[in-house]
Parts: C-alpha cells; structure tokens; sequence
C-alpha cells in the first residue's frame, strides 16, 4: 500500500475518531454559555457534522491497521461495508479509491455510482461513475452520467470515454458518436466533445470526417490535444507536409507543451529534416536538462543528421550525469566509430558490462575489428570476454565466428571447430559450422553437421530446411530434399525461408507450376536476392520472360549483391 494510501485512512480515521469521541463520550453538565454573534455569512454557510457509532469507527481504525499491515482485503471489506451502511461521502469516496488502488473493479464502480447516488450534483462524483462504467463498457450510461457532469459546467472527460470505446465494437463506437453529435450542436465550443468525436471517427477511418470536424468545432478553441490529433490524421493520410506545419503552429501556440515539441521533433527525424529536429530536442533539453531520455534522443538525432561531434559531446555530458547509463555508452562508441576514433569505440563497447547492451556492443567490437584487419586482436580478446562471461561463451563464439566468416573463412571454420570441442551439445554452432563448410566447398561437412542438429532434435526446422535446400539446390537426392523440406514447412508453414526451398525442389522436381505458386508466396513475404532469382528463373522457364525481368530488376534494386541474379540471367542467357 501506498504512503499516499496510508496517510489518507490515517488521517480520515483520526477525524472521525474525533467527532465520534464528542458524540459518544458523557460530558459533564455546564452553564449555559452566552449567545454568540452570527454574522449573515455565518448563517448562509451549511454546518456538516461527522457523528458516527462506535462500531463504524472501530470498523475504519481497523482498515487502517489492516492497511499498514498488508491485509488489504480487510481494509476493503470494512470501507465497502461501512460506504454502503453509513451512505457516508467521504466514507465512500475512500472506498472507490481503495478499490481502485487494489484492482477490485467492480467493487470501484459499484461505489462511484454509490456516490453519485448520494450526491448527484457533485461532478466530482459524476465523473468518477462515469469513468468506471466505461472501463465497465457500459457506454451508454458513462455517456448520460458525463452529460450530467456538462450540465453542471464542470470539467468533463469525454475524451477518455472515447478512448475506453476504442476497444468496444463499431456499433457501440457509433451510438457514442451520435451522442457526441448530438451535444456538439448544444455545445460547438466544447473541446473535449470535438476532440472525442473525432478520436471516434479516426478508429472508424473517417479521417477527412475528423479532421472537418475539429476544424469546424476547434478553430477558436484550440487544445494541445486536438492540435496532435489534427496532425496524426494529416500523417495517417500520407500528408506528411500538413501534419508538420500543423505541429509547428501549435508549438508556437503551446511553447511549453512537451507532447507536442516532442512529437513535431520525431516526425521531422521520419522526415529526413534532422537539422529542424535537433532544434526541438534542443529545446527540450533546455527545459528538462536532467531528463536522460531526451539528451539520449538528441545525440542520437544529432549522429543520424551528421553531427558527430555534437552527439559526442551530449553523450559524453549524458554519461557525466549518470556513469552507469549504457545506453549512452553504447551509442557513443558507434559515434567514436562514426568520428573514426577506432580505439575510443572499442574502449567505450568495453566499458559495458553484463546487460541488454552486452552483446550488441561484443557484436560491434568484433565487426569493427575484422574491418580494419585487427583479427588477431579479435581472437584475444574475445577469448578475454569468453573467460569473464563464460555462461556466454556460445554467443561470443558466435558473434565472432559471423564476423570472420566472409573475411576469413578459415580462421572462422578454426573458431567453429574450438567452439564446438569446448560446448559440443550447442545446435547453433553446429549449424554455423555447416554454414562455413558449405562455404569452403565441404558437403560433406555441412551434410555431417546437419544430421547431427536432426538427430538430437528431430523438430529442428532450419536444420531440416537447410539441408533438404541444399540437396535440392544441387539437383540430387530429389526425394528426400522434398521430404526434409515438407517437414520443416509443417512444422513453420509462414516462414518464407522454408517457402522458398519447397518451392525450389518443385522446380527441380519438374512441377513448374506448384514452384511458381509457392515462389510467389515467397517473394511476397521476403523480396529478398535469393528469392527473387528463383522465382524469377521459374517464371522465365514458364516463358513469362517480361515478368522474369521485373522479378529480378525488383529483387536487384533491394540487394545489397546481385551476384546470384547476375549468374542466374547469364546462366538463362537473359540478358
């Protein structure tokens, strides 16, 4: 229980305990006492009295104990049964709140409505009933008891009633919309119920509805909330430009507003304008400079825009604040590596210890160092890491073996070796090797390694699918590739990957048709080079020679190495 929690039935129970003692303890008789002047004020101001039997006390003393003690379901039994019994306010306001603090739903809303039973005109109380019968998904009633609330010129929060029926069903979103309608023609200048309606008509895709909608109602009374809403939808809408001067002129209008700067400064990142960003984010900083999540998207901004030195400077000034941020150790080191500061990269990766940052920051060092040759510096230290973090020496061994495989084959194929002595029950360095064998011409390796991985685990999906592909690639042992790949297609039917080599051994197998249906699905969930060459090669033996073209050029476009696309157009004599 919260220190907010106790001090609110500590102090409530004190009060009562007071006004009860005057009511039931004897007092001795005195003279009667001269009247006292009463001004006019005095005579209009209500009296409330607090005079409750010694049982109700005794009930609320013990919640209070039961509270500081954990036992909150005592707490909650005696505030429920004393709200209902006394028909108290306060009793019963506390009651809700209790309810709510503990996750006890129903008993919250049984006590708002309660309360707004016992003072209609309370808004206070009428909000609260509102707000627990939405979360109840009764919207109807939430929607009558937050009128109620508009009647008495309160504040309302039509907003969240909108935003609880979000999740209800588009029947149960149109009543509420029509009832929001329907107070907006008695009400145009009401923010809130603009801003719900339009909420309301976005999850609807109405999203011109809205965007007229809040024009019309919101023009002379504009809110930070409407304004982010006018540019959600403008961006929803592929209007990008609109969105952003939208934002602009609501900053200039809401200059403090966070939500807001924050929102124009993320969507000028997604809209290249890293310059105009960094000014916000600047902004931000200045009025939140111990705000570690804003200086870290700021320097984060800065690198992504060219400005090394600057992010370098406001990481190291992030770090100065809080040593123990690896976050900002993390993206430091990528800017060191950005500045060309070789040494000062891997010396601030290594500065990070066990952690979500851990092997992202191994994965760099080791990229970093086999791209500037330092492999025999790679080999040390990673022997160091493996020794410091040996629960990870899996991992560390993979990460560097993945670094070294497409520089130094061999090397990696020795790392394989040493990693598969020392942990030889891991299928993932198994099926690395196999990868680096098939690399350096070894089928007989990667066939080797791969029965292994199957034979300890028969449900190995990847290892099944990568052999059956490798022998269907090589035009051999047709029928047991089909096999292999039909049971890793059961066993991951979605996995595009698996896809592609059922559909590539149909094409060796001579069912040109199956292989084109099943390359397409392929390439429709993974465009990717290999993929693409495929299908691209069925479609061209079917004499779709037009549509084989614009495979490959589509496939071309997204690869990094067309080497695969080039052979197989030179193979077909496609060009």
């Amino acid at each position: 229980m919260t220190a907010r929690f106790h001090h609110s039935l500590l102090a409530l129970t004190v009060s009562l305990l007071i006004t009860g003692c005057a009511v039931n303890e004897p007092v001795p008789e005195q003279p009667p006492a001269p009247p006292v002047p009463v001004t006019a004020e005095q005579k209009e101001a209500p009296t409330v009295y607090g005079q409750f039997p010694t049982d109700t006390l005794f009930a609320l003393l013990t919640a209070e104990i039961a509270g500081q003690r954990n036992r909150f379901d005592i707490a909650l039994n005696n505030y429920l049964e004393q709200a209902v019994r006394t028909r108290d306010a306060g009793i019963i306001e506390r009651a809700m709140e209790i309810s709510e603090f503990l996750g006890a739903h129903q008993q919250a809303m049984n006590m708002a409505l309660l309360w707004s039973e016992v003072e209609p005109d309370n808004p206070e109380a009428l909000r609260a009933a509102a707000l627990q019968l939405a979360r109840a998904g009764e919207h109807d009633e939430a929607m009558q008891m937050m009128e109620q609330v508009l009647l008495l010129q309160d504040d309302t929060h039509f907003d969240l009633l909108a935003l609880t029926a979000l999740q209800a069903d588009s029947a149960t979103r149109a009543a509420m919309l029509e009832n929001l309608q329907r107070l907006l023609q008695r009400y145009p200048d009401n923010p809130q119920l603009s801003f719900a309606a339009a909420l309301l008509l976005q999850e609807e895709q109405r999203s011109e509805e809205a965007l007229a909608l809040l024009d019309e109602h919101t023009r002379q009374n504009r809110t930070a909330a409407s304004i982010m809403l006018q540019s959600r939808l403008h961006a929803g809408m592929g209007e990008t430009d609109d969105a952003i001067e939208v934002l602009q002129q609501g900053v200039r209008e809401f200059p403090d507003d966070d939500r807001m700067r924050l929102l124009l400064a993320r969507m000028l990142v997604s809209d290249g304008d890293h310059p105009a960003a960094i000014v916000h984010f600047q902004e931000l900083v200045r009025q939140h400079p111990d705000d570690e999540e804003v200086r870290l998207a700021l320097a984060l901004v800065e690198l992504e825009g060219g400005e090394t030195d600057a992010a370098i400077n406001e990481l190291e000034t992030l770090l100065e604040l809080d040593p123990e941020n690896e976050a900002a150790q993390y993206h430091l080191g990528a800017a060191y590596q950005h500045a060309e500061q070789w040494d000062a990269a891997i010396h601030s990766w290594q500065s990070i210890g066990a952690g979500e940052h851990y092997l992202p920051s191994r994965l760099r060092i080791t990229q970093l160092l086999v791209e500037r040759q330092r492999t025999d510096e790679l080999g040390k230290l990673m022997d160091s890491e493996r020794a410091g973090h040996p629960q990870l020496a899996a991992e560390l061994y993979l990460l560097e073996i993945e670094a070294l495989a497409e520089a130094e084959p061999q090397r990696a194929m020795q790392r394989a070796n040493q990693a598969i002595q020392q942990l030889p029950s891991d299928s993932r360095l198994l099926y690395t090797r196999a990868m680096l064998a098939e690399r350096l011409g070894n089928p007989a390796g990667l066939e080797a390694d791969l029965r292994k991985i199957i034979q300890r685990e028969p449900d190995n999906a990847m290892a099944l699918n990568a052999l059956g592909y490798t022998f269907a690639d090589r035009n051999e042992r047709l029928d047991e590739a089909l096999q292999l790949i039909e049971r890793a297609h059961e066993l991951k039917p979605d996995d595009p990957a698996i896809l592609d080599s059922l559909g590539w051994v149909h094409y060796r197998l001579g069912d040109l048709e199956r292989a084109e249906q099943l390359l397409r699905d392929a390439f429709a969930a993974f465009p990717d080079e290999e993929v693409g060459a495929h299908l691209g090669e069925v479609l061209w033996q079917r004499g779709k020679h037009r549509e084989a073209r614009e495979i490959w050029d589509q496939a071309a476009e997204a690869a990094d190495d067309t080497a695969l696309i080039d052979a197989t157009r030179k193979r077909l004599k496609a060009d």
